[in-house]
């Protein structure tokens, strides 16, 4: 959000009544760019502006980002806009790709299983993706905590960083919110966003995470979860999908044949 206009560095050495007038200023400010940023990450989850700014009334701006999903979970807005919108009629043109369901890849367990569960290795997050991409998905999601974009540390191994961002830009991958309370990291709980997206898109699931916790929370996610959810493995540094028996999804995935 920046500084405001007028300020400069040598405004910190006047006298205390500055610093107060200062700091007056700046908080409605702070408190704008703060709301924004929730406004803008919600809708990126398919959200409007006006269902996520009153659940922002009824809750109040520091609510947690899991507490504001639950409350628009509880509305599903994706259910009413389907029932209420008469889905458009399909052009004679239309590509085989935009026939394919879309893809949410769990970027944390896909990273954390081809860095063989003790390196975070932005690579695999990056073969996975190719791999959708090169048999004709182009609506691919990846979710990855925020955190992650942080300089590494020697505990926490982190590889190929830089890819984070690349795909970042190409708008395939969303950071889940996190920050630090009392010295301590708060984040949110990015499988909720990963099965919430899946579902209401009736995409697949990439991961190895059976999402149990979310299974019992909501049933419709359960009879979701068990049909959408795409398990993989890594062999010779290749991303491959492990194809259930019978699956339901199986006449979507053209590529299983190719």
């Amino acid at each position: 959000c920046g500084q405001p206009l007028g300020w400069s560095p040598a405004a910190q050495e006047g006298p205390p009544r500055q610093e107060l007038w200062l700091a007056s200023s700046l908080a409605p400010l702070t408190a704008l760019c703060h709301m924004q940023l929730k406004v803008d990450f919600f809708r990126k989850l398919g959200y409007s502006s006006e269902e996520i700014h009153v659940v922002l009334q009824k809750l109040g701006l520091n609510a947690d980002t899991n507490t504001v999903l639950g409350e628009l979970v509880k509305h599903g807005p994706a259910e009413r806009e389907s029932a209420e919108t008469p889905a458009p009629a399909p052009a004679p043109e239309e590509t085989e790709s935009e026939n394919l369901k879309p893809i949410v890849i769990d970027g944390s367990n896909v990273a954390m299983s081809h860095g063989n569960k003790e390196v975070f290795s932005c690579r695999g997050i990056l073969l996975a993706v190719q791999w959708f991409w090169d048999r004709g998905h182009k609506d691919i999601t990846v979710f990855v905590p925020s955190w992650r974009k942080e300089q590494p540390r020697p505990d926490v191994l982190i590889t190929d960083q830089y890819i984070l961002r690349d795909l970042e830009k190409k708008k395939i991958l969303v950071f889940t919110p996190s920050r630090r309370v009392g010295g301590k990291r708060v984040v949110c709980y990015d499988d909720r966003f990963i099965v919430k997206l899946a579902h209401e898109s009736d995409g697949i699931v990439v991961s190895n995470d059976t999402y149990r916790d979310l299974q019992n929370e909501r049933p419709e996610w359960k009879k979701f979860i068990e049909e959408s959810l795409l398990m993989y493995s890594f062999v010779n540094d290749k991303y491959v999908p492990i194809l259930p028996l019978n699956w339901s999804n199986l006449n979507s995935c053209s590529w299983f044949w190719s």
